[in-house]
């Protein structure tokens, strides 16, 4: 299992203006407890609205030999599309379970799971997920 925080964010000026620098809540980059870590998950910290970018997830899943992965949080237009895309240009199958992401606004969340995400991968909720891996483990 990889689990992705973040903290901060990209330099860059934006019209919006930039993340970097912007001072966040004591416990930002803290995982949900119902996520249940374990001490062989794998943490990755990005700093970029792409899991992928700066961060060694690429590197990493190849040497872990994976090829699927499935992408949840927040949000889903920025975050979770930015590493869709990334997973998906480096060759990995995509599978987003989309009752386990949610958006600042619910056009922008709706133009990734309807316009952008059957594009890059497969979509699902968790439970057809769950089912789905289940069955190939049986």
């Amino acid at each position: 299992m990889v689990l992705v925080n973040v903290t901060g964010g990209a330099p860059g000026r934006t019209d919006q203006g930039s993340t970097a620098g912007r001072e966040f809540p004591a416990d930002f980059a803290e995982l949900l407890p119902e996520l249940n870590q374990q001490p062989s998950d794998h943490l990755v910290t990005k700093k970029t609205w792409g899991a992928f970018t700066n961060t060694g997830l690429g590197t990493l899943l190849e040497d872990l030999g994976v090829t699927q992965v499935v992408l949840t949080g927040v949000a889903t237009s920025i975050g979770v599309e930015s590493t869709a895309r990334s997973a998906h240009e480096s060759g990995f199958n995509v599978t987003l379970a989309l009752d386990a992401m949610t958006d600042l606004t619910m056009n922008a969340h709706e133009n990734s799971v309807s316009t952008i995400f059957p594009r890059l991968g497969e979509t699902g909720t968790t439970q057809e997920i769950l089912d789905v891996l289940k069955a190939t483990r049986s």
